[in-house]
């Protein structure tokens, strides 16, 4: 008799960090070309499981919510043993990839870190002969989401005009760039011809409030705030309408560099040529520029920040550069 299983089913088990989902995206679209006709489950954490709702292919996410003991891997071991997988992408390198009954399993482990991007690390791990660009996969639910904000505020203050989108937030240790030096710098580029009728909004989680709020003062009527307005998904259908894009290493700067936004990411103490936004839009600007060195962000000026703000102005505005929107 034939098969009757004529579906092949793929499980992908990602990062519980926007940034880490957003590297790694472009596995989807490579599961689609090593497996063709595949019907893909992902599992991640819940901060980053909207990316996965309308991507292609996708037709079910699990969210992996942190338990004692271990006990979410037992739960998602539970959801997905009795199925029978043609292929497991663990990118958790995690025991779970070897409990699965599959055809074929690839398991991320730290051998594959070897000085170079990490985009080119899942790549490799991939089997892929080219980088797998990182993808945001936008539905109609962001961006109607999206205009329920922003419409309004719009409307309001100075009008419609070219956006900068700013990200003032990270939530690991020493990536955060001081908030007051975000609303210095909006005061800067206020008073800088070359942005006279520029937007100022800043996007971020519902925790991100308080660091958002020097550049939204500063901004003022010219302000748009997109801070813990909507999931993830929501905060990259903004971005998207943005013309440049600024903040620090965090997952927001990484959706933004795979939006095509032209993109300025602020580095300290963590491994710029390793992480920095990938693609031919994007600029980084580091407290310590040389590699292998390294400085606390709050070694990093406004004065710095604010000349690679113009710089990357007069790469993608003044003079768009390839692949610049």
């Amino acid at each position: 008799m034939p098969d009757s299983r004529i579906v092949p089913k793929v499980l992908f088990v990602t990062s519980n960090r926007i940034g880490d989902c957003v590297i790694s995206s472009g596995i989807i679209r490579e599961i689609a070309r090593q497996v063709p006709g595949a019907r893909i489950t992902v599992a991640c954490g819940r901060p980053p499981a909207p990316f996965f709702r309308a991507a292609p292919d996708v037709e079910r996410v699990i969210i992996l919510d942190k338990k004692k003991a271990a006990g979410h891997w037992f739960g998602l071991w539970k959801q997905v043993v009795g199925t029978r997988w043609d292929l497991v992408i663990d990118l958790r390198g995690s025991a779970l990839g070897y409990l699965i009954p599959t055809r074929r399993r690839v398991i991320y482990n730290r051998s594959w870190e070897t000085g170079v991007r990490k985009v080119e690390v899942v790549s490799r791990l991939m089997g892929a002969s080219t980088p797998l660009e990182p993808e945001i996969f936008l539905d109609e639910q962001s961006r109607a989401d999206r205009q329920a904000v922003l419409a309004p505020q719009l409307a309001g203050g100075s009008g419609p005009g070219p956006i900068l989108a700013l990200a003032p937030i990270a939530h690991q240790p020493g990536k955060s760039w001081p908030a007051d030096r975000w609303g210095e710098l909006v005061e800067r580029l206020k008073a800088e011809p070359r942005f006279d009728g520029w937007r100022f909004m800043a996007v971020g989680g519902p925790g991100d409030r308080a660091p958002a709020t020097p550049a939204l003062e500063a901004a003022g009527p010219r302000g748009i705030d997109f801070v813990g307005k909507g999931d993830i998904l929501a905060s990259a259908a903004a971005i998207d309408v943005a013309d440049l894009f600024v903040g620090n290493d965090s997952g927001l700067m990484h959706v933004a560099a795979a939006l095509g936004r032209p993109t300025l990411g602020l580095f300290g103490p963590t491994e710029w040529w390793l992480y920095g936004p990938w693609g031919a839009t994007t600029r980084t600007v580091a407290s310590n520029e040389t590699r292998g060195a390294f400085a606390p962000i709050e070694a990093l000026s406004v004065d710095q920040v604010f000349a690679a703000v113009l710089a990357l102005h007069a790469d993608f505005i003044a003079s768009p550069g390839p692949g610049a929107p």
